[in-house]
């Protein structure tokens, strides 16, 4: 007798369902998931809802000569079946397509589920796909979704009978749940612990506040930890993660209803976490229903490689998702400084040819950063003097005992000065120093280092000298007689004033383009200034800039020279120069390092369409519209000739003269700085309905991204929640965590009960409310 052995099935292999494709077109069908997964898959559908790209431009074909699309109104009328297809620019029907096992040829079912509905002329198409008959495949498909969502009449939960005592209990502890995860959440800080058993000493923050709530709550410690059923304490780590997927859903949400499928700006960044995995951080620009400009994170995304195409896939799939288009962009953002500079301008171009007026910008603020410093560095002389700058930095950075050297002596040459009352004490006033390392990519960190240098410097000057004598290393000694050297000569403190110089300008520049508020025409502004700051330096700077010089030398005792004496190269000390002091420092280094960075200025800060910049300057409500230019306006029109058709740019034309006349003679209106003020007053006042083409106008001159500096505060936050000690966080945890920190007042408005809904809905639970 032979026995046949039943072989075990393999387990279904693991599906990440965040990243289910959400256009209809780019789904597979649901019979190739395994099927124990189908129902997950399905349910995960059903929460997202019928993709449905409302702001879309749909596609017109031609049907019958006429030209035809797709009428979003169709939404309204079936919103909770029909999807659109952005790849195929076809519709579809969500409930057929979560069924499609059971499909019958039946009131164009074919159409809708695989093939794609586009006979536009045919909108008595759609109600036949529903079918008069209660038993239509469509009917019986929606049938299957509704009983797939509604726990309560599954055979799980008919088995077990639950009691309202049951039900209340376990939203008692799914509250208390709830409560920990906002708070954790708002804190960035860590959930699990290394061993959240009940003989552990190290549970985790999750376990560990859920125990301190109890104990504050008689309520609370009846139901949870020890008190709860040990098969649903809801404390094991998927349910944690479940909540904050919940807490990451409904920020998100809120954000998007926001936007209310309006323009809007991309700003995308990437940088490796902590576990050095490419994360692509995503940021929309746009303007609220108050008229007031919000750069609002939306998530990261792992990428595993940055070409363009690769960046451009990850971005159609988070558009998707969320029911939005390329359609509706209108401005572009990149930092275009890193190595991802050449995939970038790719993304770029593969988004213009999509929507031709999401005009690129490039990162004020990382343009600055060149400008500065990678100009500068440029010059010989200051390229040295940076360069001692990094050896001073590895000399005495490189240990905490020299670190706390420096704040020693710095500390008691204050309690001197305090003494002797040279300096004032009060709050916030004489604060431990330390020299800060700079980063290319820490905006203004380059000024604040030398800030600091020049404050320190004679504490660093001591330090330096007792490694040259007490010091072991000898290659540390030997760079500190070398640092100490150049510190006492000329050259060292011209650089240094210089640079300090330099930097001071264009460091209030620097922080004012990192406001998320900022409009490209007030940074245009801002630019014009700094750059006419300079000139003047450059012009009348030079006698204020050397009394600089000479008090630095005289109050640290380093080395000066004499203007009128020739010039000693020091590369070639022997050869004639021919030339004096003066005029080396004041022309070959002073004015040629300004002249640097002013021609630097001309040929970097012009990314934008210089016409496009003129036009909307005739918006700016500076001077009591003093720059208004109707002609100029109407041209801006056109830039945009997917938000003012003909007959509007014709309408704009009559209405521009009214709008003038309306605003200048309103006080509400004086005193206005930017276009920001100008759209907020304009909401406040509801000029905006009695000038509707103006403010549209106003709109995508404001979505136009001035800097990155919202996406590079978003990588800051993920160094923060995801760390070397916790590099195993996963990606979409990962960001789930982000989207709940940064967009902390988003989460704030998150009732609860809304987090109960779709923790619920998520799958099927023990317990159903």
């Amino acid at each position: 007798m032979y026995r046949f052995l039943k072989r075990k099935s393999p387990p279904p292999p693991d599906i990440n369902l965040n990243e289910l494709p959400s256009d209809p077109a780019k789904r597979k069908s649901i019979l190739s998931y395994h099927p124990n997964q189908r129902d997950e898959v399905r349910r995960e559908y059903l929460i997202r809802g019928p993709c449905q790209p409302r702001g879309h431009k749909f596609k017109q074909i031609a049907i019958g000569k006429v030209l035809r699309r797709f009428n979003p109104k169709w939404f309204d009328l079936y919103g909770d079946w029909l999807e659109y297809s952005v790849e195929k620019e076809k519709a579809f029907c969500l409930y057929c397509y979560l069924f499609r096992d059971q499909t019958g040829n039946q009131g164009g079912s074919d159409s809708f589920l695989s093939t794609g509905f586009c006979s536009w002329n045919k909108a008595d198409r759609l109600d036949q796909h529903v079918g008069l008959d209660v038993n239509s495949f469509h009917n019986n498909a929606k049938r299957k979704c509704e009983d797939l969502m509604r726990q309560g009449q599954s055979i799980k939960h008919a088995l077990h009978k639950q009691t309202d005592v049951v039900k209340n209990d376990y939203r008692i502890w799914l509250n208390a749940s709830i409560d920990v995860s906002r708070h954790l959440l708002h804190q960035g800080l860590p959930f699990r612990g290394h061993d959240e058993s009940e003989e552990s000493t190290n549970k985790g923050n999750f376990v560990e506040l859920l125990k301190y709530t109890a104990g504050q709550n008689e309520v609370v410690k009846k139901v949870v930890l020890k008190n709860a059923p040990k098969n649903n304490q809801m404390t094991s780590p998927p349910i944690q993660k479940d909540i904050v997927h919940c807490f990451s859903k409904e920020v998100t949400r809120s954000i998007i209803e926001e936007m209310d499928n309006d323009v809007f700006g991309l700003l995308v960044d990437e940088s490796a976490d902590a576990s050095d995995k490419e994360q692509m951080a995503v940021v929309f620009r746009f303007v609220d229903k108050y008229g007031v400009v919000k750069e609002r994170f939306i998530g990261v995304i792992h990428v595993q490689e940055t070409s363009s195409l690769s960046l451009k896939s990850a971005i159609d799939s988070l558009f998707a998702k969320y029911g939005l288009s390329l359609k509706k962009l209108r401005g572009q953002g990149y930092d275009g400084a890193s190595n991802m500079k050449g995939e970038f301008n790719g993304l770029r171009s593969l988004i213009l040819k999509e929507s031709s007026s999401a005009y690129y910008v490039h990162c004020f603020a990382h343009q600055l950063q060149l400008v500065v410093m990678a100009v500068a560095k440029k010059h010989v002389e200051v390229g040295e003097f940076f360069y001692m700058i990094s050896v001073l930095l590895n000399v005495v950075g490189a240990s905490c005992k020299r670190k706390d050297k420096i704040r020693e002596i710095h500390r008691q040459k204050v309690e001197e000065k305090i003494s002797n009352g040279e300096i004032k004490t009060g709050t916030g006033l004489n604060q431990e120093l330390s020299l800060q390392r700079p980063g290319n990519t820490r905006w203004g960190s380059h000024y604040k280092t030398l800030l600091r240098l020049e404050e320190l410097f004679s504490s660093i000057v001591i330090v330096l000298e007792y490694i040259q004598d007490e010091g072991t290393d000898t290659t540390k000694r030997q760079q500190a007689y070398g640092i100490l050297k150049y510190f006492h000569t000329f050259d060292f403190v011209f650089y240094l004033e210089l640079m300090l110089l330099v930097m001071g300008l264009t460091d209030s520049l620097s922080k004012a383009l990192q406001r998320k508020d900022q409009d490209i025409l007030n940074a245009i502004s801002l630019v014009k200034t700094t750059k006419c700051q300079l000139q003047k330096v450059r012009d009348d700077g030079w006698d204020a800039f050397m009394a600089k010089v000479s008090s630095f030398s005289e109050k640290n005792n380093t080395g000066m020279l004499k203007m009128e004496e020739e010039f000693v190269d020091s590369r070639r000390p022997r050869k004639k120069t021919g030339i004096t002091n003066l005029h080396h420092y004041k022309v070959d280094c002073f004015y040629t390092v300004l002249d640097m960075q002013l021609q630097e200025f001309n040929d970097r800060f012009d990314e934008v369409n210089s016409e496009l910049l003129i036009c909307m300057s005739s918006l700016s409500p500076i001077d009591s519209f003093r720059q208004f230019d109707k002609s100029m306006l109407v041209r801006l029109t056109e830039f945009y000739p997917d938000d003012f058709s003909f007959v509007e740019r014709r309408s704009l034309d009559h209405q521009l003269e009214i709008y003038l006349d309306n605003v200048k003679n309103d006080e509400r209106f004086t005193d206005l700085k930017c276009l920001g003020d100008l759209a907020r007053v304009m909401v406040e006042t509801r000029k905006h309905l009695s000038h509707p083409l103006v403010y549209r106008l106003l709109k995508v001159s404001l979505i136009l991204p001035v800097a990155t500096a919202t996406v590079e505060r978003c990588f800051s936050a993920m160094n923060f929640v995801k760390t070397t000690l916790r590099n195993r966080i996963g990606d979409m945890f990962l960001s789930d965590c982000l989207v709940c920190f940064i967009e902390k007042q988003a989460l704030n408005t998150v009732t609860n009960e809304s987090v109960i809904k779709r923790f619920q809905d998520m799958s099927e639970r023990r317990v159903h409310l």
